[in-house]
C-alpha cells in the first residue's frame, strides 16, 4: 500500500470488492459492474483555505494536492467515509448513528463499549459481584444469548429541530450493514424480542478477512424498528437523538465455538486483564481480545465504531 501523487493529473485507481471478484473468478458471465462507492478517508476539509492570498482559485489547492491512498481489497480499513448524494439542497443537518446507553438493558459498560462474556463460568462469575459477571453493566452474554443487549438510534441530532418532525426517505435508514469477525462472534437476536432471543442473523458473506457482514432490515422487526417516541419532549429515559428520530436497531452478540471452547485464539490475539487493573469489574485475571463490530447505515453510509471485548475467567 503507498500514496499517489495527486498534485498534476486526475488519476482513477479501482479494485473490486471480495463479492466482485468472486463472481469474476466465476467466468459464467454473471459479472457486471452495477454499483461503485467513493470515499474522502484522505481529505482534510479544514485545509480549505479562503483567504488564501491568491485568490479563489486556490482556497482548495491544498485538499486538491493532497496524496491519497493507492486502492486496497481490505474492508475494514478502507472507504470509512462514503460519499453520498441528496437531491435537496436546503438541508442544514444529517443523520448520525449513536450508541443508546440511556437505560434499561442496553447500557455501555464504562470503557465506551460492552463486554462479551464468552462462556457459562464466564456469566456466573461472582468475585466482583454475587449477581454474577453476567449481569453487569454493558456485559453481554455471549453464551446463554440473554439479558443485555445493544441498541444504535438513527436521527438528527439537534435541538433546532423538534422529535416530532419526520425524516425524508433520503434520510432514513431501511437497512443496516452489520460487519464483525467471524471467529469471534455472530448477531443474534436480542432477548426482548416477541420470537425470543438468541437466534442467529443470517450472514450475507464472509470475505476473505472472516469478516461476516449481515444486512438487517426494517421489515424484520426483530432487528430494525421505527423509533415511536417521536414527541416534543427532547430526551426521555430511552432516548438519545435530541431531534427527528428515524429507525433503531437492536442486537446482541454470541461468542463463537472457537472462544466458548478454547484458549487458542485468546492467546494468540488477545492477552490478560490483571487483577486491579482499572475497570476490570472482575477482581480476577482474566483473558480477552479486543475488536470493533462496525454499524453502517445504508442509506447515508454513516458508521459507527462499537468496540467489544470478549473475556474469559479461569476455569
Amino acid at each position: 500500500m503507498g500514496f499517489l501523487d495527486n498534485s498534476g493529473d486526475i488519476i482513477l485507481d479501482a479494485v473490486l470488492t471480495d463479492t466482485g471478484r468472486y463472481r469474476m473468478s466465476r467466468g459464467d458471465g454473471s459479472f457486471k459492474i452495477r454499483k461503485f462507492a467513493l470515499g474522502d478517508d484522505e481529505i482534510n476539509y479544514e485545509l480549505y483555505d479562503k483567504n488564501h492570498p491568491s485568490g479563489s482559485a486556490y482556497y482548495d489547492l491544498e485538499i486538491m494536492q493532497t496524496p491519497v491512498l493507492e486502492a486496497f481489497t481490505n474492508n475494514t480499513a478502507t472507504m470509512n467515509s462514503k460519499l453520498i448524494t441528496i437531491a435537496r439542497t436546503n438541508l442544514l443537518y444529517l443523520p448520525i448513528l449513536k450508541l443508546n446507553g440511556a437505560g434499561g438493558a442496553h447500557r455501555e459498560y464504562s470503557t465506551g463499549g460492552f463486554m462479551v462474556a464468552v462462556d457459562s463460568n464466564t456469566e456466573k462469575s461472582t468475585t466482583a459481584t454475587a449477581a454474577g459477571f453476567g449481569n453487569l453493566d454493558g456485559v453481554i452474554r455471549g453464551y446463554s444469548l440473554d439479558g443485555n443487549f445493544i441498541r444504535v438510534d438513527q436521527g438528527l441530532d439537534t435541538t433546532e429541530m423538534a422529535p416530532a418532525w419526520t425524516l425524508g426517505s433520503d434520510l432514513n435508514e431501511v437497512q443496516y450493514l452489520v460487519e464483525m469477525d467471524n471467529r469471534l462472534g455472530r448477531i443474534v437476536t436480542p432477548s426482548m424480542v416477541s420470537n425470543g432471543g438468541g437466534k442467529n442473523a443470517t450472514k450475507s458473506f464472509i470475505d476473505d478477512d472472516n469478516i461476516a457482514s449481515y444486512f438487517l432490515t426494517l421489515g424484520d422487526t426483530r432487528f430494525v424498528m421505527d423509533n415511536t417516541v417521536k414527541t416534543d419532549k427532547v430526551f426521555d429515559s430511552e432516548q438519545v437523538i435530541a431531534g427527528p428520530r428515524g429507525t433503531l436497531l437492536t442486537f446482541s452478540i454470541g461468542a463463537s465455538i472457537e472462544l466458548n471452547q478454547s484458549d487458542f485464539l485468546f492467546d494468540q490475539l488477545g492477552t490478560t486483564w490483571a487483577i486491579g487493573a482499572t475497570g476490570n469489574p472482575t477482581g480476577q485475571v482474566v483473558k480477552y481480545i479486543d475488536t470493533i463490530v462496525k454499524v453502517t447505515g445504508v442509506t447515508t453510509g454513516y458508521r459507527l465504531d462499537i468496540p467489544i471485548r470478549y473475556v474469559k475467567t479461569p476455569t
